[in-house]
């Protein structure tokens, strides 16, 4: 009897009820990974009580100041990103150090996407994040 009343209140639970809430980190002085862990957690909602896997009931994240944040360990010299552009031999390898440089937004940007789950609901949770400078 419970069961049934949990199921039909899961059934009429729609979209539109989905109350998302701002929130604004500040990277700078912060370790990278476990800044982009938490705003991964901020956009799949899983800091709500109603969090369901297959509803997409996340919060609107900001980061400021995310050329200032932290890596631990000897990432900045050690980490390479590969890129391979579909041609034989066409791997690229591009440094942390150069690329946090030059693209910090998109370095945050990829290393949240990792941490998302792989799904159609992904592209939904990262139109959720933006920067501010």
């Amino acid at each position: 009897m419970f069961n049934k009343m949990i199921k039909k209140m899961n059934k009429n639970k729609s979209t539109n009820q989905i109350q998302r809430e701002q929130h604004q980190l500040d990277a700078s002085g912060r370790i990278a990974g476990r800044l982009a862990s938490e705003a991964a957690i901020l956009l799949m909602g899983k800091h709500k009580v109603n969090y369901q896997p297959n509803i997409d009931a996340g919060d609107f994240v900001e980061i400021a100041n995310v050329d200032k944040m932290k890596f631990s360990g000897n990432k900045m010299e050690q980490k390479v990103y590969y890129h391979v552009t579909g041609y034989i031999g066409g791997v690229r390898e591009t440094p942390l150090k150069k690329f946090f440089q030059e693209k910090p937004d998109e370095l945050f940007i990829k290393m949240i996407k990792n941490m998302l789950p792989k799904n159609k609901l992904r592209k939904e949770m990262l139109k959720r994040l933006t920067f501010k400078k």
